[in-house]
């Protein structure tokens, strides 16, 4: 499912202010890593991940990896940041980055 403009305008909001909680090196999408990504996707729903690639056409490829490996939508990228969304439907509501900043 595409994410609407206003829906990204909102997601970016609340991605702005989190931390990465997900960095993925040159040695790419490894099973750790996607380990990682796929349990705090289901924590956090919304999350942002560091990328550390130095050529564009990797970053780019990497991306895409990463969102089709994890099921996740790609909200921004800007730099070596990435926001990834993935909804939970069990979602807690103390870990959630969608619950907590709802308001923002």
């Amino acid at each position: 499912m595409a994410l609407s403009s206003e829906q990204k305008k909102a997601y970016k909001r609340i991605g702005h202010h989190l931390k990465p909680v997900v960095i993925v090196s040159e040695q790419g999408a490894s099973e750790g890593v996607l380990a990682e990504l796929d349990r705090a996707l289901n924590d956090h729903e919304l999350i942002k991940i560091r990328i550390t690639v130095g050529d564009r056409d990797t970053k780019q490829a990497l991306i895409g990896e990463l969102c089709q490996a994890s099921g996740a939508e790609l909200v921004q990228v800007i730099g070596k940041m990435v926001i990834l969304l993935r909804r939970n439907k069990k979602a807690n509501p103390n870990l959630s980055n969608l619950a907590r900043f709802k308001d923002f």
